[in-house]
C-alpha cells in the first residue's frame, strides 16, 4: 500500500476520468454552462467565449469518491486515517465557494441578476475556510506531525511555532495560493499541468516521511488533473473555472503544510507564485505612477504573467509548454532541497 499503489490509484482516476470526460462535458452544453472572457484579453481569447467551464467538478469529485472509497475503513479505524479527511474538506470546500462563483457569473450572462461573488464576499469565504482548516491542523497536533512548527529546508531544523502564529499563517498560506493557481488559470492546459507537477513532487515527500494516505491523495489529485487536462489541451473543450483552480490551490498548499514542507512550496510551486508577484507589481506600478507623476504607467503588458508574454508574441502554446517546464525544474528542485 505504498508508493506503487499510489501511482496505480492515479492511473485509474486518470484512466475513469476520461470515459466520462466527455459525457460530462455534453452535459455542461445542454445546461449552457458557458466561460464568459473579460473583453481586455485578446481576440484568440474572445473566440473561447461559450467554452463549457465549472470543469473542477471532474477533478474534485473523483478525487473526493476514490480517496474516500478507498480509506473509508481507516478513517474509522485509525486516528492516523482521519488525516485524509483534512485536505479533501479543504479541496471541497473550496470548490464549492468557486462553484458559487462560477454559477452567478454563468448567470449574469443571462441576465441582470446573478452578479457573481464580490472580491469581499469571495475572500471571506476563502479566510473562513482556510481559518478552520489551519485550527484543524493546529489543534489536531499528534495526529499532523509537523502541526505549529517550520521546518528549515537544508539544515532540517523544526522551529515550534505557537498556535496563535501558526493558525493565521498556515491560514494565509492556503487563501494565497488558492487565489495563485486562480491567476494562473487562463491558458489552456496551464494551470492544470502546472499543479500536477506540484501535487506529484508533494506526494513523493509525503511518501517519504511514510505519510500514506497523504500520498495517495497527491497521486489521485495528479491522475484527476491529467484526465481533465486530455479534454483542457489547446483548443480546450472545458475549462477548470474556479470551482477548479480555487480548490486545487488551496489543497496543494494544506499537502504542503501538512508535510511540514510549506517554505518548499514557493519553489515546487513557482508558476503560480510568479503569476500572483506579476499582479501585485501591476497593480502597485499603475497606483504608484499615477500618484506620483500623474500618468498610468505598468510594469508589465498585461497581468498575469502568461498575458504578458502572449503579448510580447509568445503562442499560448509556447507559453503553456514554457511555464510547465520551469514547473517542472522547479518541483524537482523542490523534492531535492525536501531529501537533504
Amino acid at each position: 500500500m505504498g508508493l506503487p499503489f499510489a501511482l496505480t490509484i492515479g492511473a485509474i482516476a486518470f484512466i475513469l476520468g476520461v470515459i466520462w470526460g466527455g459525457p460530462f462535458i455534453e452535459i455542461l452544453r445542454r445546461l449552457r454552462i458557458g466561460k464568459q472572457i473579460r473583453v481586455e484579453l485578446s481576440e484568440a481569447h474572445q473566440k473561447k467565449v461559450g467554452t463549457p467551464t465549472m470543469g473542477g467538478i471532474m477533478i474534485v469529485l473523483p478525487v473526493f469518491l476514490i480517496s474516500l472509497g478507498l480509506n473509508i475503513v481507516n478513517v474509522v479505524r485509525t486516528v492516523t486515517g482521519l488525516s485524509i479527511l483534512l485536505p479533501l474538506g479543504v479541496m471541497m470546500g473550496f470548490a464549492l465557494l468557486g462553484a458559487v462563483d462560477d454559477w452567478e457569473g454563468i448567470m449574469k450572462s443571462r441576465g441582470p441578476r446573478g452578479e457573481g461573488l464580490s472580491p469581499r464576499v469571495k475572500f471571506a469565504g476563502q479566510w473562513v475556510l482556510a481559518l478552520i482548516a489551519a485550527a484543524i491542523i493546529s489543534l489536531y497536533g499528534g495526529g499532523f506531525s509537523f502541526a505549529n512548527e517550520i521546518n528549515l529546508p537544508l539544515i532540517s531544523i523544526a522551529i515550534p511555532v505557537s498556535p496563535i502564529i501558526f493558525i493565521p499563517l498556515a491560514a494565509f498560506i492556503i487563501v494565497a495560493f488558492s487565489n495563485a493557481v486562480n491567476f494562473t488559470d487562463g491558458m489552456d492546459g496551464l494551470a492544470g499541468i502546472i499543479t500536477a507537477s506540484a501535487f506529484a513532487a508533494y506526494g513523493v515527500v509525503a511518501f517519504l516521511q511514510q505519510q500514506i494516505f497523504l500520498t495517495q491523495f497527491c497521486f489521485i489529485l495528479v491522475g484527476a488533473c491529467f484526465a481533465f487536462l486530455w479534454y483542457n489541451a489547446h483548443p480546450a473543450q472545458l475549462f477548470m473555472g474556479d470551482t477548479g483552480s480555487l480548490a486545487l490551490g488551496a489543497a496543494l498548499a494544506t499537502v504542503a503544510i501538512m508535510t511540514g514542507q510549506w517554505l518548499l512550496l514557493p519553489v515546487i510551486a513557482v508558476v503560480p507564485v510568479a503569476e500572483t508577484i506579476s499582479v501585485i507589481l501591476q497593480i502597485a506600478s499603475a497606483k504608484f505612477s499615477r500618484r506620483y507623476y500623474g500618468v498610468d504607467r505598468r510594469i508589465f503588458r498585461q497581468a498575469p504573467l502568461h498575458h504578458h508574454f502572449e503579448l510580447v508574441g509568445w503562442s499560448e502554446t509556447q507559453i503553456v509548454q514554457r511555464f510547465w517546464l520551469v514547473g517542472l525544474l522547479s518541483a524537482m528542485v523542490g523534492i531535492a532541497l525536501a531529501l537533504i
